[in-house]
């Protein structure tokens, strides 16, 4: 190996990136299009509190640094994050900073419907994608990978199998069972900041022979989603909860299709979602989501 090849083969450099991110303005956009729907200039430069044309520069910038990409419609141009890998970059970094300051009644507002249900990127987050990733797991629907297990869990000796896929809340074994795999998951309570990582790695999930059961009539292709090259099933730490929620291909999958159900919808606030009341029952009938 050359000097030159040793002094850039080790490590990715992360300054490029979180140069861009540093800017107050750049980053007041970016977290407006972790809302997944693509934002015209004049949008963003407002949610940004610039003029037209400094958010006009910082949108090249950011489009140089390849952290958006735009959408062309005749005159117009829309902006939107340039994938899920910097949706989960930008979540993760909100994790660091300490939360905002809340200075009026709208902000307060705003920062209740964001706790309580809303999108990250293109998976359900706040209070309401935390307890689904809770009933998925209390379910049994979804396990933790092993470190040679497989995601898509379909044979009889699976641990929904060996063990009796458990009922709904108050049947016997349920309640432990959950606890359990909270522990194992490094799942606390809110304000603790558990459930992202274990000892080793990341807490990834795999479908069980139950979840393949549920989501198959649900509307769910598992084998497709496994066959992208996105990462499947994992535990993605929530910044309002301080609690995980489902992140990966599932989760957006299954998010696509509660918007398509209209069992969610969106709010009347930037990446806030509202649970209907069709999507409550359906919830809890299909995954034993409960509501508070």
């Amino acid at each position: 190996m050359t000097e030159a090849t040793a002094r850039t083969v080790p490590e990715a450099s992360i300054a490029p990136a979180a140069a861009l991110m540093a800017d107050h303005a750049r980053a007041a956009m970016l977290l407006a299009l972790l809302d997944g729907r693509p934002l015209a200039a004049t949008e963003l430069s407002r949610m940004a509190a610039v003029s037209p044309s400094t958010a006009s520069a910082h949108l090249a910038r950011l489009l140089d640094g390849g952290l958006v990409t735009v959408i062309r419609q005749g005159r117009h141009r829309y902006y939107r994050l340039a994938g899920h890998e910097v949706a989960a970059a930008i979540e993760a970094l909100s994790q660091l900073g300490p939360p905002a300051e809340v200075r009026s009644l709208r902000q307060s507002r705003q920062a209740a419907a964001l706790a309580e249900a809303r999108t990250c990127y293109d998976h359900l987050a706040g209070r309401a994608g935390v307890e689904l990733l809770d009933a998925l797991l209390r379910e049994a629907l979804l396990a933790e990978v092993a470190e040679t297990g497989n995601l898509a869990e379909t044979s009889e000796t699976s641990e929904a199998g060996r063990a009796g896929r458990p009922g709904r809340a108050g049947q016997p074994g349920q309640a432990a069972t959950a606890r359990q795999r909270g522990t194992r998951s490094g799942r606390g309570t809110p304000g603790d900041g558990a459930g992202l990582v274990t000892g080793k790695a990341a807490v990834r999930y795999r479908v069980t022979r139950s979840g393949t059961s549920a989501l198959a009539p649900f509307g769910i292709n598992i084998e497709e989603i496994l066959a992208s090259r996105r990462r499947f099933a994992w535990a993605c730490l929530d910044w309002t909860q301080r609690r995980p929620h489902l992140g990966g291909g599932l989760a957006a999958a299954i998010t696509a299709r509660l918007f398509e159900l209209g069992w969610i919808e969106r709010g009347p606030r930037l990446r806030s979602v509202r649970v209907t009341p069709a999507g409550r029952d359906g919830l809890a009938a299909t995954f034993g989501w409960t509501d508070g």
